[in-house]
């Protein structure tokens, strides 16, 4: 054998092994490792997700510090979905094949969420829906293998129509996004505000296309119907347009508000000093919480991102450790064991510990419900109190008829 060809050889021995022990080690690590799938509208939405991002990173550092769970270390791979159920399977089925991960969660928008429920039921496999709050997820298009944590839509509603009812106000008008979401938000509005006060007037509906709101014509529309309080539905970018043309027009004077979502600070931080006043608001008031659960949140946050929570830091967080409370109960990644160890699980979160209803595989995590206020130049909540999820939701009866059986 030439020198050439010898130190050919010997190359191409090094190489081999070199691939070897490389390829061991990474089979290795992976067997150390339980890989999570997440899914989300990251590009879409960065006000909620970036913060929501940041809260399921923190419960995973804190998780994987204390050991993991099964003697192994937790790896979220993440994918952005663009926020098109399209795009929502296509990388659903890419973290299954490729990535091979056992199970996923994540979600945002309500129609992206709905696509991963009926994926999870057609593969059989587990999905935690963290944020999306369309009641379809629980009911009419529940499954065995799809749980929610955060309350749904007709749970929100539920909590702001007693302070609606309140009021005492005649003529009522809606604005809403135009998907599942905010027609499934109104419907219930409408329905249990008749329950609690039958004669009110719904005098008129704007129904907006999602982050698309024209929001000189919308604001108009809605003052031309002359109506004693408004029932808002809209959030992100399309708040911010429909608080400043209000404003700019003069809508909400001496005019009363009830307003899914604004108070959470994701949404009501970026309005600044325009943020409004005195509007009763389901939202976080991360800043005056005095429970040692939310303390300790705000705390650990605040150290690892020298930032503050917003409520998607809440959910990503509390989506996360349901997963390993989850898997640590079922003892396994399967699909059918994980499934049968949410029943009823316990876990601790921010908001204080919440429950995963058997009846419907919904969390009892509640929403803090109040009034806006100005304060330093910017929106709060004031005169807050916290509604237990469990005290929102319907009957058992009533489940059993808007779920499927398993």
């Amino acid at each position: 054998m030439t020198s050439r060809a010898a130190w050919i050889s010997r190359m191409t021995a090094s190489l081999t092994v070199s691939l070897t022990l490389s390829l061991t080690a990474t089979a290795a690590f992976a067997q150390q490792t339980i890989k999570i799938g997440e899914i989300n509208s990251y590009k879409a939405q960065p006000a909620f997700l970036m913060p929501y991002r940041n809260g399921w990173n923190l419960a995973l550092d804190q998780v994987n510090a204390a050991g993991g769970v099964l003697g192994k270390k937790l790896e979220v791979v993440s994918r952005d979905d663009n926020a098109n159920p399209g795009d929502t399977i296509r990388v659903a089925q890419e973290l299954i094949a490729r990535e091979q991960v056992p199970l996923l969660f994540g979600g945002y928008l309500s129609n992206t969420g709905l696509a991963l429920t009926d994926f999870a039921k057609q593969k059989r496999i587990f999905f935690l829906a963290a944020e999306p709050l369309t009641d379809k997820i629980v009911w009419a298009d529940g499954n065995k293998y799809t749980y929610r944590l955060r309350p749904s839509t007709y749970m929100q509603v539920a909590m702001l129509v007693p302070e609606a009812a309140k009021l005492k106000k005649k003529r009522w008008a809606l604005v809403y996004p135009n998907y599942e979401y905010g027609q499934s938000a109104v419907a219930t509005f409408k329905k249990l505000l008749k329950a609690a006060q039958p004669d009110v007037e719904f005098v008129t509906e704007q129904a907006t296309p999602l982050g698309n709101l024209d929001a000189g014509a919308t604001v108009q529309a809605l003052a031309d119907a002359k109506p004693d309080a408004i029932f808002n539905v809209l959030f992100s970018a399309d708040l911010g347009k429909f608080v400043r043309e209000g404003n700019t027009r003069g809508l909400f004077k001496d005019r009363s508000v009830v307003s899914l979502l604004t108070g959470e600070p994701d949404y009501l931080d970026p309005l600044g000093a325009e943020a409004p006043a005195g509007w009763i608001v389901t939202g976080y008031p991360w800043y005056s919480i005095d429970t040692a659960a939310n303390k300790k949140f705000v705390a650990d946050y605040q150290a690892k991102y020298h930032d503050y929570p917003r409520l998607g830091s809440v959910v990503g967080y509390a989506a996360l450790m349901s997963i390993a409370n989850g898997i640590k109960k079922a003892g396994s990644t399967d699909s059918d064991k994980l499934a049968a160890a949410f029943k009823g699980l316990h876990v601790d979160t921010p908001f204080g510990p919440i429950t995963y209803r058997p009846q419907d595989n919904q969390s009892t995590m509640g929403a803090f419900v109040g009034v806006t206020a100005l304060k330093d130049g910017k929106g709060v909540m004031t005169s807050y109190r916290y509604i237990d999820g469990a005290s929102v939701q319907p009957s058992d009866a009533e489940v059993k008829k808007l779920r499927p059986a398993e």
